[in-house]
């Protein structure tokens, strides 16, 4: 049987085919191994042969395509981050100027979200089916040492049998003291379906672990802000810790089937089905050394610490989750399902900590269940989901989710999506353990309450997004320092809870304007929030500009693009970030942004290769130094980066 390597975003080889070249190369070839030597020729693969496919059965094409749009998508997280603000090394964080990107869920999570932005979540994870054996090799350099990769391969067994491995990796080191980042994130897939379909299994498997060297920030933001030419040398600017560490680890076992019980699909049929979710999480953070020492000055960071020395908090998190459902699907009506949910979850620590003025317990364990039903709508140009559920335990959980998508035709599509949800707290604001006194809290807060109204339209025009949120019982992370402390340049954050009415709204506009061989390519975020606190902060207006020129040389062989990306958002208060507890916080005393980011690429296409070089943040090197990520945590300085994506085909 021939094998052969695959990577999450290929086609295979491909056809020239005219297009305008300013929009993506396609090249649309059937591969034929006996391009240049005469043999009999073999049966061809199509496009629709190769096929990825989400978990809700949404499919796509593997596709080689060269475009402005891939290129977006080539970096640490292999997707478009377009409203996310990264920090100055590979594998840091990122600050969120887009409220909502990531998404909502009714059940409580672990926590310490800062650390999961390449945390590999179940409905992310894609499964494959491919007609020869696929290969993608993807690879970036990253900063000062270290590298950037990630390797998919998938094969179809059977028709019916599809397995796939990936391995993502990264080390950085960074150019500030104690930066170095170390990611790993190891996927394995199975998907299965019998010949007529009566039965469909999807599955993982993944294991991950986010490593960050924790640098604090720098101690003294004036050295950087001063442009003087002895700090260039990003190593001699002072930071407040030089020896801390954290990890997020997880590893998760997940299965989604499906069963008919009729033996043959008619015009109604029954179905049942199940899905299994069992996942272990853990968060270290680790100081050896508790003081930190500023320009001479010895600080408390976080304040005062039970230990002097070799500080390691853990943070354990383990969960069960499972869904029963029976579906009646009527050919005409759509599917109708009712489904029971059962999650049992345990967060928890070594020992119960006893204050004089409260006791912190070492386990905060839930068991929820829920009831409820969705209908699903698809025909013609109509594509429709109604869902809702409720908790029948105590836990007041509740979401009701309606969308609906119409297809005017292949080049516009409208979008509609209304969500009423009543979601818990993530587990680290009701319970936090810490060797720093102030950082040890047991609370109860209620549930957040969040109404979401979106509306989308794709069009071959111009792509809209308006949304708008009301939010009540917001949850974030506060600046509880006092006066004395912040002069001592201490921070103390704690989870607190805003018991009034947000409202957020947003528009997204993207537009690209062609002319010949030449375009630019733009996307706009304004960004409004009604609240009589500032405890929601956003940059008012978020853009990026992309001016490139297109076109195939070599006998129309290299397809290439180059051109300038330009990135700014207004000026706000922004969320800053805290190490210890893996969050960003709200603040109100330190304004980033108003400052431009403008990088200088090429991207290539030799065949399945696509190439990528680019000179980022360009202007840093006559610009002022005011370009922050998050308060004392600059943006990264000048920087080439080189890197490649290669598919194969057997």
């Amino acid at each position: 049987m021939s094998i052969f390597l695959a990577l999450p975003v290929l086609l295979f080889s491909q056809r020239k085919k005219d297009v305008n070249s300013a929009k993506e190369m396609d090249y649309n070839t059937k591969y034929n191994s006996s391009d240049t030597i005469k043999k009999k020729k073999a049966p061809e693969a199509t496009i629709d042969m190769y096929r990825i496919i989400s978990l809700e059965k949404d499919t796509t094409y593997i596709d080689t395509t060269q475009s402005i749009r891939k290129a977006y998508g080539f970096n640490y997280l292999r997707k478009d981050n377009f409203g996310l603000m990264s920090f100055s090394n590979i594998g840091e964080t990122y600050n969120t100027l887009q409220y909502g990107l990531n998404g909502f869920s009714p059940y409580p999570g672990f926590g310490f979200t800062a650390k999961q932005f390449n945390y590999s979540k179940p409905e992310e994870i894609r499964y494959a089916n491919v007609a020869t054996p696929v290969t993608e090799l993807y690879f970036r350099t990253t900063i000062v040492r270290g590298q950037s990769t990630d390797v998919f391969f998938s094969l179809n067994p059977s028709p019916q049998l599809n397995f796939s491995v990936a391995y993502r990796a990264l080390r950085s080191e960074g150019r500030y003291i104690n930066q170095e980042a170390r990611t790993n994130n190891f996927r394995f897939t199975a998907s299965y379906n019998t010949k007529d379909e009566r039965y469909v299994l999807k599955s993982h498997y993944v294991a991950q672990k986010i490593q960050n060297e924790e640098n604090g920030g720098i101690s003294n933001v004036s050295n950087f802000e001063s442009g003087d030419s002895s700090f260039d040398n990003r190593a001699r600017l002072g930071v407040y810790f030089e020896d801390a560490m954290s990890i997020l680890k997880g590893k998760r076992f997940f299965v989604d089937q499906t069963f008919r019980i009729n033996p043959k699909k008619g015009e109604n049929n029954l179905y049942v089905t199940e899905q299994f979710n069992y996942e272990t999480i853990f968060f270290n953070y680790s100081q050896q050394t508790i003081a930190s020492n500023v320009g001479g000055e010895i600080v408390d960071r976080f304040g005062e610490s039970f230990v002097t020395s070799g500080m390691n908090d853990r943070t354990t998190y383990n969960k069960v989750y499972n869904r029963l459902g029976a579906v009646y699907e009527n050919m005409t009506l759509g599917s109708f399902t009712f489904f029971v949910d059962d999650l049992h979850s345990n967060y928890f620590y070594n020992n119960i900590l006893y204050f004089d003025s409260e006791t912190v317990p070492n386990l905060l364990s839930q068991a929820i269940n829920d009831i409820g039903g969705q209908y699903n709508y698809r025909k013609d140009k109509w594509n429709g989901k109604f869902s809702y559920s409720k908790s029948i335990t105590n836990q007041n959980l509740s979401n009701l989710d309606a969308s609906a998508i119409y297809d005017l035709n292949d080049e516009n599509q409208i979008s509609f999506r209304y969500q009423n949800m009543n979601r818990l707290p993530n587990n680290n604001y009701n319970l936090y353990q810490s060797s720093y006194k102030k950082y040890n809290w047991s609370n109860d807060f209620v549930n957040e309450k969040l109404n979401s109204i979106s509306v989308n339209a794709d069009t071959k025009w111009v792509s809209l997004s308006l949304q708008y949120n009301s939010i009540k019982d917001y949850l974030y992370f506060a600046d509880i320092s006092t006066d004395a402390e912040r002069a001592a340049k201490t921070q103390i954050v704690a989870p607190s809870q805003y018991g009034q009415i947000i409202n957020y709204a947003s528009l997204k506009v993207a537009r690209e304007f062609v002319v010949g061989k030449f375009a630019l390519d733009n996307t706009l975020l304004f960004q409004k929030v009604d609240q009589s606190n500032n405890v929601l902060n956003v940059p008012e207006f978020v853009t990026r500009n992309t001016l490139y020129y297109t076109d195939k040389i070599f006998n129309k062989k290299l397809f290439f693009q180059t051109g300038i990306e330009f990135n700014y958002f207004s000026s706000y208060y922004s969320n800053s970030y805290n190490p210890l507890v893996g969050e960003f916080f709200v603040q109100d005393k330190v304004k980033i942004g108003n400052f431009p980011l403008v990088d200088y690429f090429i991207n290539a296409k030799i065949q399945r290769t696509r190439f990528y070089l680019k000179a980022e943040h360009l202007n840093s090197l006559f610009s002022k130094s005011n370009y922050f990520s998050a308060p004392d945590y600059p943006y990264r300085d000048f920087l080439i980066r080189f890197g490649l994506v290669w598919n194969f085909f057997n």
